[in-house]
């Protein structure tokens, strides 16, 4: 089902200032894939990257109950909220690509991209695959692309493990859909970043996550360390998050958090909400443990280097 790809020739490097050193961090857990085959790598990294699900925001922002700064409250509805943050250096220790490697770095969140009604069928997509297994602990993975599916304490390649089952409970409109919002996403990105949308890739981990409540069952279960997307995953340059389900409602706990130097903040999920940001050190983060309920995401992740680019999964 999940279609292989040409790789393209290279887009050649480009130098140039991105800011100021990051701050020192500590307490931060390096989560790094442990191997090139697609299921070492999901499953020694890809759970920790469904802790960078979201990006944040600002403009209007109010504390919640435990003091932290609220960047967008599930209760709002937005148009769309930008902070800018100044770059860190990851992006130098990687090839640059003139017109893609982030030089304005933020944090962004919109209700405006993606309707709620979208969200719901895309839940239903998510809802299906998960049918088919599901981790032992809290935190499922769902990967159109590779096929990878949490099963137990390990993964599969539903594809191969299911064979037409799959085809049962997936459908060419479901594909399509998929497509449809991912460029839509692509594009939010290039317009706020500045950059062509032609530019950045998809690339892999893209995923759909399920996290509960439930007791981790393996480190892979543990999905709430402190991390950076660009140093887990060096190919990333811009991370993104849909909401599929609303915190307060269908799960509590599961808030994004931003990492920042003497103050934390957070994004409240809503399904439809997407955010977005920067990948590298500028915006370390993690995702808070759920305490009752199931919540839902897909992260769609974009590189500038298009030998790192995936084709869009295909129902055939």
């Amino acid at each position: 089902m999940a279609t292989k790809h040409r790789r393209r020739g290279r887009v050649p490097g480009e130098s140039g200032d991105v800011g100021p050193r990051p701050r020192e961090k500590t307490g931060i857990k390096k989560c790094r894939p442990r191997s090139t085959s697609w299921q070492k790598f999901i499953v020694g990294g890809i759970l920790c990257v469904a802790g960078s699900l979201v990006g944040g925001l600002l403009v209007w922002h109010h504390q919640s109950s435990d003091g932290m700064e609220v960047l967008a409250a599930q209760r709002e509805t937005l148009d769309h909220r930008f902070y800018q943050v100044p770059c860190s250096e990851d992006y130098n220790n990687h090839r640059r690509f003139a017109g893609c490697t982030p030089r304005k770095c933020g944090r962004a969140v919109t209700d405006a991209v993606i309707t709620r009604q979208e969200a719901e069928k895309l839940l239903r997509v998510a809802e299906a695959g998960f049918s088919l297994g599901g981790s032992d602990g809290g935190a499922s993975i769902l990967d159109l692309h590779s096929g990878a599916l949490s099963m137990g304490k390990h993964f599969v390649n539903m594809y191969r493990y299911f064979g037409e089952k799959v085809r049962e409970i997936l459908t060419e409109e479901d594909f399509q859909l998929y497509r449809e919002l991912r460029l839509r996403i692509q594009g939010e990105i290039a317009r706020t970043f500045n950059i062509n949308a032609s530019s950045i890739y998809l690339t892999k981990p893209t995923f759909f996550s399920r996290m509960n409540s439930s007791e981790a069952k393996t480190t892979h279960d543990e999905y709430w360390h402190p991390h950076i997307d660009k140093v887990t995953y060096g190919s990333f340059d811009y991370t993104s998050l849909l909401y599929l389900s609303d915190y307060s409602r269908d799960f509590e706990g599961g808030r994004f958090v931003f990492i920042d130097a003497g103050s934390n903040s957070t994004v409240e999920p809503k399904a439809g909400r997407l955010s977005f940001f920067t990948s590298g050190s500028e915006n370390l983060h993690q995702v808070e443990k759920v305490g009752w309920g199931t919540r839902y995401a897909i992260t769609i992740s974009f590189t500038c280097d298009p030998d790192h680019s995936i084709g869009d999964p295909t129902w055939t």
